[in-house]
C-alpha cells in the first residue's frame, strides 16, 4: 500500500490505484472524527461552528467524488 501511495499515478497499476483511493477515502473517515472532537469542544463560537459545518461538507463532497472515481476505475 505504502509503495502505491508514492508513485506517481501515472505509474500506478489498476490496483494500486484503487488502494490509494480507499486510503484516501479511510482518511477522511479520521478527519471526520476531529471535526466532531473540535465541535464537541463547545466553542460557542459561530465562526468556528460554521467552519467546521463546511469543511465536513467538503469532506462529504471530496469522499463522493474519491467513491465515484474509484467506481469508475472497476468498470
Amino acid at each position: 500500500m505504502r509503495a502505491a501511495v508514492v508513485q506517481l499515478p501515472s505509474t500506478r497499476t489498476l490496483s494500486q490505484s484503487r488502494q490509494v483511493l480507499r486510503a484516501a477515502m479511510r482518511q477522511l473517515d479520521r478527519a471526520e472524527i476531529y471535526f466532531d472532537a473540535v465541535a464537541a469542544m463547545e466553542l460557542d463560537d459561530r465562526e468556528s461552528r460554521r467552519a467546521i459545518d463546511q469543511l465536513r461538507a467538503d469532506t462529504a463532497a471530496l469522499r463522493r467524488y474519491l467513491s465515484q472515481r474509484r467506481s469508475e476505475l472497476r468498470e
